[in-house]
């Protein structure tokens, strides 16, 4: 890594000093995929490279979980057998993703698992060393693996212990603001990125530092600011709509996940948290008053009841086939329509469901089978649902103890957006549309609706595929200093001249009320429920927001405000791509699928309930789980956003013969 301080030059005739520091690769993110993509570069012989991070030590790898947090890898223990392909079909089948790379993430799993088995990250297994699994949603098998509550954290502590035992460099407080490219049409790559440095924030440029280099990493995670209901740790931004200023394409960006998380500390409340069946109830908005056990309206009797709150352990996420023959989707629907009416919501892990009025009491006895086994098996017949937690996850109880949260306290809920299964599109080694640029973990849209925990795999197998092109393709240094910043030095100059506009302009845009625009704009018609009319509303709003940015700016008081000024920015466009999307989705006669149900008066499908039938809707139409919608910014265009439906690759037949292999591998033509 080299680093300079070099005056640009400006056309009002100032000279500010700006620095730059080059690198072969640099890394944006120091999560989970980001950290695991510097220890592989480094181990491949690709020294030149530095990591940058706005805030080390949080993120979503950091700072979110669950009861017990999983990684989903190939089967790896018993007779049970398993294989890549079985791997790649289990991810495949969900549809909306590409064969050869469920075939990747297949093939890379074992490697990538027992990678971090060796740097420490504490995955049980039993006393013959088999890594024994369990079943999660969307999973045929017990592939299901995890370290804890706090899978992903230790994932990342681990592995940002091997990248500083290496010594690469990690520049913290850095916020990526812009890509930089050079070239045009097929010769267009990316040159490096444009951040701020917060701690230089009082220089005359507030802090703009040029990474020069010759690959950018994108590993910045999900857009969970986009929404007022998230379980994505609070300044959790990701950095979609940088990559598609830049002219990068994305894809699935109508595929998220929803599902029931607590709100005061955000933590997702899946697994045991359900399956020990605690009490559900709401209050009028003062939290005491009026308390009602509102799931009584969409189930029969309490032991469907009870049975569809203990399958929310591992059928968390919200799915809209669960929502027919009293599936476990309706307690989040249920929720989900209790907040929307203003009431709060509340899990109470000291009392069992309650009855209804002439319902017989609670009894795990009477529980449907699957329910009543895995509790008998458990040992997890205790009287209360806190103490069959305790008995079953003491950690989950402990968890929220760290944060001041008594379990045996009423626990306020809702349901959250918590992970995006889309992002910016990428090929077999995770390199986007733009040369020498890769998106790896959450940003990259590599899945459709997946099995849980796949996204942990996803972003380790990912990390190394582009570590390892990189280190064969993409090795050769960066321009020098002075070469890039006299090729870019234009797009530096907008940048700062958008910052200076910022700072003396006072009819701007209030940064507190824009993001929470956008947020509320989000969540009211980009997340479980939508509808074609909700969407298109809010697509226009969300269209006169980006123009107005760009017109009015957004009022700054110190250059303090203009890193979350320019994530503003970024989350605006961001959101037009993804109601773009949505409605290019719903348009084209697309129904409910995965973890969205799309409203429609002509819909088949309804919400029954003790009322009558509500919220008609669209089954899924299984014909677009063999496309995948593709968003890109119109060249030239402020918000104009295009989607393209592209056919989904097929599995491959792989029946590649060892010799032939082996001599391709040797001359590097497997990475043509």
């Amino acid at each position: 890594m080299r680093r300079q301080a070099l005056p640009l030059a400006l056309a009002d005739g100032r000279r500010p000093e700006v620095t730059v520091i080059s690198v072969n690769t640099v890394i944006v993110g120091a999560g989970a995929a980001g950290l695991r993509c510097a220890e592989a570069l480094y181990d491949l012989g690709q020294r030149d490279l530095a990591v940058v991070f706005d805030h080390l030590g949080h993120g979503t790898s950091i700072d979110a979980g669950s009861d017990k947090q999983t990684y989903y890898k190939i089967g790896l223990f018993g007779d049970e057998p398993d294989s890549p392909m079985d791997f790649a079909r289990s991810l495949f089948q969900g549809g909306m993703m590409h064969g050869d790379l469920a075939y990747v993430e297949g093939l890379g799993s074992a490697p990538a698992f027992f990678e971090l088995c060796r740097i420490g990250v504490p995955f049980p297994q039993n006393r013959f060393g088999g890594y024994v699994g369990y079943k999660t949603d969307h999973d045929p098998r017990q592939r299901a693996t995890s370290a804890g509550p706090k899978t992903s954290k230790y994932m990342a502590e681990r592995l940002l212990e091997q990248v500083r035992l290496r010594q690469i460099p990690i520049l913290d407080h850095h916020d990526a603001v812009r890509l930089l490219t050079l070239g045009d049409g097929a010769a267009r790559r990316v040159a490096g990125v444009l951040c701020l440095h917060r701690d230089e924030h009082f220089r005359e440029a507030y802090g703009l530092t040029v990474i020069n280099a010759r690959n950018v990493v994108l590993a910045t995670g999900g857009p969970g600011e986009l929404y007022r209901r998230s379980v994505w740790p609070h300044g959790q931004v990701g950095s979609h709509g940088l990559a598609l200023a830049a002219g990068v394409v994305a894809n699935n960006l109508t595929e998220l996940q929803y599902g029931l998380a607590s709100i005061g500390f955000r933590w997702n409340l899946s697994g045991t948290y359900q399956q020990v069946i605690p009490d559900y109830y709401s209050t009028a908005a003062d939290g005491v008053s009026d308390r009602r056990r509102f799931l009584h309206d969409y189930f029969p009797d309490l032991p469907s009841l009870a049975s569809a709150i203990f399958l929310k352990g591992y059928q968390w996420p919200f799915h809209a086939a669960r929502l027919q023959d009293h599936g476990s989707s309706l307690v989040d629907l249920a929720v989900h329509l209790e907040t929307e009416a203003g009431r709060r919501v509340f899990m109470d892990f000291m009392n069992n469901p309650s009855p209804a009025p002439g319902q017989p009491p609670f009894a795990l006895a009477d529980l449907q089978p699957e329910a009543r086994r895995y509790l008998e098996r458990s040992g997890a017949l205790q009287s209360t649902p806190y103490e069959r937690l305790r008995h079953m996850n003491p950690q989950s109880i402990e968890l929220y103890a760290e944060h001041g949260v008594d379990l045996r306290e009423p626990l306020e809920i809702a349901v959250c957006a918590q992970h995006c299964n889309g992002g910016l599109r990428g090929n077999l080694w995770w390199e986007t549309s733009l040369a020498n640029l890769f998106a790896i973990g959450e940003l990259n849209g590599t899945h459709g609706v997946r099995p849980g925990g796949s996204a942990l795999n996803s972003g380790q197998v990912g990390a190394l595929r582009a570590a390892q092109y990189i280190a064969r393709v993409y090795a050769e240094p960066p321009p020098s200093a002075g070469e890039l910043l006299s090729a870019v030095s234009g797009q530096i100059a907008d940048q700062l001249a958008e910052y200076d506009g910022w700072l003396r302009h006072s009819g701007g845009l209030a940064l507190g009320p824009l993001r929470r625009s956008i947020q509320e704009r989000m969540s009211r018609a980009g997340a479980q429920v939508r509808s074609l009319p909700v969407v298109e509303a809010a697509l226009r709003e969300a269209r006169d927001l980006c123009r107005q940015i760009a017109a009015d700016g957004i009022h700054c008081t110190t250059p303090r405000d203009l890193p979350r000024a320019t994530q503003d920015k970024w989350l605006a466009l961001t959101s037009v791509a993804f109601l773009e999307a949505l409605r290019a989705y719903i348009e084209r006669g697309g129904g409910s699928r995965g973890a969205s149900m799309v409203l429609d008066p002509a819909g088949s499908l309804s919400v029954a309930t003790r009322h009558g039938a509500i919220l008609p809707h669209r089954p899924e139409c299984l014909a677009h789980r063999g496309e995948i919608l593709e968003v890109s910014l119109v060249e030239g265009s402020l918000c104009d956003v295009a989607t393209v439906p592209v056919p989904v690759r097929p599995l491959p037949v792989d029946a590649s013969w060892f010799e032939t292999t082996w001599a391709a591998f040797c001359r590097g033509e497997i990475y043509r």
